[in-house]
């Protein structure tokens, strides 16, 4: 069996790249966002479907204004790598802590993903969210000091 460090590597970096997308949301951090989408990103979902960087650095403001917090997990990559762009799925779990009363709202999720290599990083080109399901649950809320 051979190891190809460079495909090992594209495989770590496009996971690295899935991974800052769900830190930005839950840090509500535009500069990790800047990092994994491209200038001409577009990503779409139910109901929307936003184009450009800006944009879409626009929806993390939406999210905190629609939830008290958030928390993303990313459970699997899976992609193909051409040449400077790759194709893929991204498994998630998104958790979201409703404004009112405790309870979440849990989205078992999956992104289409279309990924660029620009400038030797790996970003974003195109993101489409399926939600599989969702439910909401109470939940006990322990305020954090970060």
């Amino acid at each position: 069996m051979s190891l190809d460090v460079t495909a090992l590597a594209d495989q770590v970096a496009l996971r690295r790249t899935a991974e800052l997308y769900a830190l930005g949301a839950d840090r509500r951090d535009k500069a990790l966002w800047r990092q994994a989408l491209s200038e001409d990103c577009v990503i779409e979902g139910p109901g929307f479907q936003l184009e450009g960087l800006e944009a879409n650095l626009g929806s993390i403001d939406m999210l905190g204004v629609m939830f008290r917090r958030t928390l993303h997990r990313v459970h699997q990559v899976v992609a193909e790598v051409s040449g400077d762009g790759a194709e893929g799925e991204t498994y998630s779990t998104a958790d979201h802590l409703l404004k009112e009363g405790d309870a979440i709202l849990v989205w078992s999720i999956r992104y289409l993903d279309n990924w660029r290599r620009e400038a030797g990083l790996w970003r974003f080109a195109r993101r489409k969210l399926i939600v599989e399901w969702e439910e909401t649950r109470p939940v006990t809320v322990r305020e954090s000091a970060a």
